[in-house]
């Protein structure tokens, strides 16, 4: 974690962040997140992680204090502030502090926090599960952002991680497959690779929009029978693309040589 954080528009020590105990963010989950891939101490795909932010924001009726600019700098001084060239940045805002119960003060002093991670490479293949425990309200508008509120997909981590799972593939309320607890899914069938559609409760995953936007991937809904006919499940997120070895009882032929070719290709590797 960061040894500097950068809080409102300063750099300071991890020790010396102070968040507000009535911030809305902490007690309430009233904000959202961004998570942001840093390659040899720069940024990847800032412009559109940022535009992304902005828009959860605006969803969420909590403006961000500072401009895109100002957010550029802030992130490269964190960048530069702390050891490690390769890794993640996020950047959290919450409706900052506030009266108690559910309604927002008129005057919103949002709380806005950068901190930088050395990522902590995952293992190559994944084990998964579908999470019955818990499903994804694709209704919500929420689906669409990435909200600080994540108790479902703890749960569903949770439920995988007792049966002896790496993670979970979460259905929503018809049925249908929709993401894993921290990842978009992309499902091969012969030569055409899928992805659920936005519409059936997915994240609009930064790396998922780009395999979209090149023709790479395409979006349909999909269920669990889907899995016995497919050749290969993937897991992407800003972070980078992992392999499915097994989900549920299926089974999947590794083919690591693609996700150094997709990974390439995204300029995470």
């Amino acid at each position: 974690m960061s040894l500097t954080t950068w809080l409102n528009g300063y750099l300071v020590s991890a020790g010396d962040a102070k968040i507000d105990p009535s911030d809305r963010g902490l007690l309430l989950g009233d904000g959202l997140f961004e998570t942001i891939r840093v390659k040899n101490a720069a940024p990847i795909n800032l412009e559109r992680h940022l535009g992304r932010f902005r828009n959860g924001a605006s969803l969420l009726e909590i403006p961000i204090p500072f401009d895109d600019y100002d957010l550029t700098l802030g992130i490269s001084q964190l960048i530069a502030a702390n050891p490690s060239s390769t890794g993640v940045v996020r950047l959290t805002l919450t409706a900052g502090p506030g009266i108690r119960g559910l309604t927002r003060s008129r005057d919103l002093r949002p709380t806005l926090l950068m901190t930088a991670s050395v990522i902590s490479r995952s293992p190559r293949f994944s084990s998964m599960v579908i999470a019955r425990s818990t499903r994804r309200n694709e209704h919500s508008p929420l689906c669409r952002v990435k909200v600080l509120g994540y108790g479902d997909q703890i749960l569903a981590r949770r439920e995988a991680e007792a049966q002896g799972a790496d993670d979970a593939i979460m259905l929503n309320t018809a049925g249908e497959l929709v993401c894993a607890t921290a990842a978009n899914i992309l499902l091969r069938q012969g030569r055409t690779w899928f992805t659920p559609p936005v519409a059936s409760g997915a994240l609009p995953g930064i790396t998922r929009g780009m395999l979209i936007e090149v023709g790479l991937v395409s979006e349909s809904p999909l269920f669990p029978a889907d899995l016995l006919k497919a050749d290969q499940l993937l897991l992407v997120n800003a972070l980078g693309v992992r392999e499915v070895a097994r989900a549920e009882n299926v089974a999947f032929r590794p083919r690591p040589e693609l996700i150094l070719t997709l990974e390439a290709k995204l300029g995470l590797r």
